[in-house]
């Protein structure tokens, strides 16, 4: 069984300006990024203004398990059998996070036969933007440090600075650091510490802002630190945010490249879901709803994180409507939230189904809650049975949600065929989008909201240092901001061992800080850790390239 990159490196791939003409992108507006990817100008994005919209479609999942659910291979198969079936379709993915690839993830552009490519490229250095946002992150550090050392007019306490360094690794042992050293010369000591590069703040405004104009003026408000008397320090009182937008001139303009079957993907942005908000950028999104019939595009892990920000965060800012929900789940991971070991899911077990089915079953009914057609797509292995994939087709029917079999990553678009025609029958169905609480609600209501009808929680619990915070951040002009929890993805609650349907607990929020210039209030809640660290054997271990520049192992 060939792995992920060999079926890659298999493909020829189409020179970038083919894929570009099928969406009716003239040569002018590409950037060259090498033969098989490209930047898209700005010309474009304004020439493309007044078309009309076409159909937007989001593919979200039940919480991940060990057994696998295969989003991105939906997403991608998804938007290769749109086209197959004659829809005029591109897809609209996040870029992978360089330090997973290297960790326990491995890559981040679908796999089998439902992949984007180039897939190394893809999974490495790609065009570059995380080293621009890494960089310009960084640089707001060292002019705020440099300001203290030259001798700090705004008299900015140490003690409470906000921001931290960043780097597109996973590094434990910089998550805590002691910073300024060495005397004098080096800096003022104090303690300091990085996050990874798509946990920053910087990554979510790049994903968020409409052009060059509202990016600089998004990092300008960046909530850096807090002067002596308590006033806030913001990225424009140190005149960082100039140079900070220098540095993503060319990372703010969306990434074009193609499927396994030639079908055009902008890949831009990455934000991670699970401690930020989870969805490419707002100007890839807006473009391909300009070039194409349909835009396939995702949120990152289950609905309960990725989608419920999709909502609230990316289409409430954006103005964006979706048409239709693909909610992606296996027969497997019901089985494993159903209390099923890893290494016995491939043994038919309807009792354990029957237990576990009420993950999928929660994240239906959230999705419904935002008023937009559901269409089940189940991931189907071969040691699925007739019986469990019946049971679970039932299941989806009684709560009215429409259900497809997906087999793209061993078939590719040909194996989304069926997904794909009940996906063009549900974008025509009425839709009536609807955020989950409105701009002016308190933003304590706003995490309740969200506990209670995404989550099933009780209640919410703050700790001292969480209820501290939000007064600090309610006396700044805050009010109408959405919520961005950070949690773990692999539970509707903010347990991580709690599968299935959890009941009768409460979300525990143990800090909360403000994303000014993104836009939206980050409620932290578990030990959700914004710098992972690499697992006992990182999938760098198996990675490697030869003479000739072939790398082996990725994925």
């Amino acid at each position: 069984m060939l792995t992920d990159i060999e079926i890659a490196q298999q493909v020829k791939a189409q020179p970038i300006k083919e894929v570009a003409e099928k969406l009716g992108i003239a040569e002018e507006h590409l950037e060259y990024y090498g033969r098989y990817k490209a930047k898209l100008s700005e010309s474009l994005i304004k020439e493309t203004a007044g078309k009309k919209d076409g159909k937007l479609i989001l593919v979200t999942a039940i919480n991940p398990t060990p057994a696998g659910e295969g989003k991105t291979t939906t997403s991608v198969g998804l938007g290769d059998a749109l086209a197959k079936i004659g829809k005029k379709t591109v897809i609209a993915l996040r870029e992978p996070s360089l330090g997973p690839v290297f960790g326990i993830k491995g890559g981040a552009a679908g796999g089998g036969y439902a992949q984007v490519i180039p897939m190394e490229d893809i999974n490495l250095h790609f065009t570059g933007d995380m080293h621009a946002i890494t960089a310009a992150n960084n640089l707001l550090c060292a002019m705020l440090d440099n300001h203290i050392q030259q001798g700090n007019s705004l008299n900015i306490d140490v003690r409470r600075i906000l921001i931290k360094r960043c780097l597109d690794m996973n590094d434990r042992e910089l998550r805590n650091i002691v910073a300024g050293l060495g005397g004098k010369v080096n800096g003022v000591p104090r303690e300091d510490g990085f996050i990874i590069t798509v946990a920053s703040e910087v990554m979510a405004i790049l994903c968020l802002s409409a052009d060059i104009d509202d990016l600089k003026e998004r990092l300008g408000n960046i909530l850096v630190a807090y002067n002596f008397e308590g006033k806030p320090i913001y990225a424009r009182d140190v005149k960082a945010n100039g140079a900070m937008a220098a540095l993503l001139k060319d990372a703010i303009k969306p990434n074009l490249v193609q499927t396994l079957e030639g079908t055009p993907a902008l890949m831009h942005g990455g934000p991670f879901a699970n401690i930020a908000h989870g969805c490419n950028s707002v100007r890839a999104t807006k473009l391909a709803l300009k070039l194409a019939d349909y835009c396939v595009t995702e949120a990152g892990f289950g609905s309960d994180l990725g989608a419920e920000k999709f909502f609230d965060i990316k289409c409430r800012k954006a103005g964006l409507k979706p048409s239709a929900v693909v909610l992606v789940a296996t027969v497997r991971a019901l089985k494993y939230n159903g209390g099923v070991p890893k290494t016995e899911l491939a043994n038919e077990n309807l009792t354990a189904l029957e237990k576990g089915i009420v993950n999928l079953g929660v994240h239906i009914g959230n999705m419904q809650k935002f008023g937009v057609p559901v269409v089940v797509a189940i991931n189907r292995f071969g040691n699925d049975t007739d019986k469990e994939l019946a049971f679970v087709e039932n299941y989806c029917k009684d709560l009215g949600a429409d259900f497809a079999l997906s087999e793209v990553f061993a078939k590719g678009g040909e194996g989304g065929i069926e997904l794909a025609e009940k996906v063009a029958q549900a974008v025509e169905k009425p839709s009536e989008f609807r955020t989950l609480y409105p701009d002016d609600m308190p933003i304590k209501e706003k995490i309740q909201t969200i506990a209670t009808n995404i989550y099933g929680a009780d209640g919410v619990i703050y700790t001292a240092q969480a209820q501290k915070a939000l007064a600090e951040i309610e006396k700044l002009d805050t009010a109408n901001l959405p919520v961005c929890v950070a949690k773990t993805q692999y539970s509707l609650s903010d347990n991580p061992a709690l599968l299935g349907k959890p009941q009768n607990f409460n979300i525990t929020v143990r800090d909360v800080r403000l994303s000014n210039g993104a836009g939206f209030v980050v409620v932290y809640t578990g030990d959700i850790m914004t710098m992972p660290g690499l697992p006992k054997v990182p999938a760098a271990e198996k990675i490697d390239v030869d003479s000739n520049g072939k790398i082996t192992g990725l994925f």
